[in-house]
């Protein structure tokens, strides 16, 4: 069917270019509705538990709560068939590298959903001295569960959160979807005396030639 239900300066929009193949094919609204309806409804999660909010992943999942009334029972242990990553718990210096690696081998679309006070911000342990202060310092979070530990019902919010954003999201514009979109790893933090991102490595470089 034509697209003729799309305005021409959305399809000429720039900052987000529509793909060929799909210019003047098929009514995107449409599309968009059956991809993001049959990705809300099978989210895999990538689970691992860090701390004690990991209890609380656990009894969602298991058959009081049941989070596979979602569509979401499907835990996988590789990251490779994971679209969704449950950051549950205190994120410690010694742990965040091998986070972002975690990231970095799922294949987009992928989510994280970071639960917990200490996922979030550092909890309690903010400011110590083997404590990540929010691991979205490190990878992108797509929504934050408040609670130390945030109860099942909770959990289920967020999880429910973030289908509504899958179902805000469209292959006209999404990152994941067109050519030349930027697919880079998040280069991985490394563990010395402190935390150090190779981002800032100019920085610190800089930091230490003042020091010396």
């Amino acid at each position: 069917m034509p697209m003729d239900d799309t305005p021409q300066d959305e399809l000429d929009n720039p900052a987000h270019p529509v793909p060929d193949e799909l210019r003047a094919s098929v009514r995107i609204t449409t599309l968009d509705r059956i991809y993001n309806w049959s990705r809300r409804s099978s989210l895999w999660p990538l689970g691992f538990g860090l701390a004690c909010c990991a209890i609380e992943m656990i009894a969602a999942a298991a058959s009081r709560y049941e989070f596979a009334r979602f569509g979401m029972e499907v835990m996988r242990p590789s990251p490779r068939q994971a679209d969704l990553m449950i950051v549950s718990g205190t994120v410690t210096k010694k742990m965040v590298p091998q986070v972002v690696r975690l990231y970095n081998q799922m294949a987009e679309p992928k989510h994280v959903l970071s639960m917990g006070a200490c996922a979030n911000g550092g909890g309690p342990f903010k400011e110590g001295y083997s404590v990540v202060s929010g691991v979205d310092r490190f990878i992108p979070v797509d929504v934050y569960v408040p609670g130390c530990p945030p109860t099942p019902q909770a959990l289920f919010y967020g999880l429910i959160k973030l289908q509504e954003l899958i179902d805000g999201q469209s292959i006209r514009t999404a990152r994941w979807y067109h050519k030349g979109a930027d697919g880079a790893p998040i280069p991985i933090p490394v563990l010395g005396p402190d935390l150090i991102d190779p981002r800032q490595a100019d920085i610190i470089r800089a930091q230490a030639k003042k020091r010396g």
